[in-house]
């Protein structure tokens, strides 16, 4: 749905990551990883915001419930904090090697 059926242009492409239901049911926290810089994060999280009613809407149509939680959305940049982890660990580890004499 955040891509395919939302036309607004502020959306980059994104997942959701997780949701996160309140006790009770009432609201959730749906988190969205953005494919793209701070700026995309943020035009994104606008969108998905002032598109709220449409997207509960919708949920609430396709689940076939009478209730739908308030939605709240967040940006997760857990995939992006791991990538840079990952690219930090192949600089030591190359730096490791050729620090290491190599052995005839």
């Amino acid at each position: 749905m955040l891509e395919g059926e939302l036309s607004d242009p502020r959306i980059a492409p994104s997942h959701v990551t997780e949701v996160v239901l309140a006790p009770g049911g009432k609201s959730a926290r749906v988190f969205i990883a953005v494919h793209g810089s701070e700026q995309e994060e943020e035009s994104t999280l606008e969108a998905l915001t002032s598109a709220r009613g449409y997207i509960r809407s919708q949920l609430r149509d396709r689940m076939g419930v009478r209730h739908v939680p308030e939605l709240s959305f967040a940006i997760d940049r857990s995939e992006k904090m791991t990538g840079r982890m990952d690219e930090l660990l192949n600089r030591m580890r190359k730096r490791e090697k050729k620090a290491t004499p190599s052995q005839p």
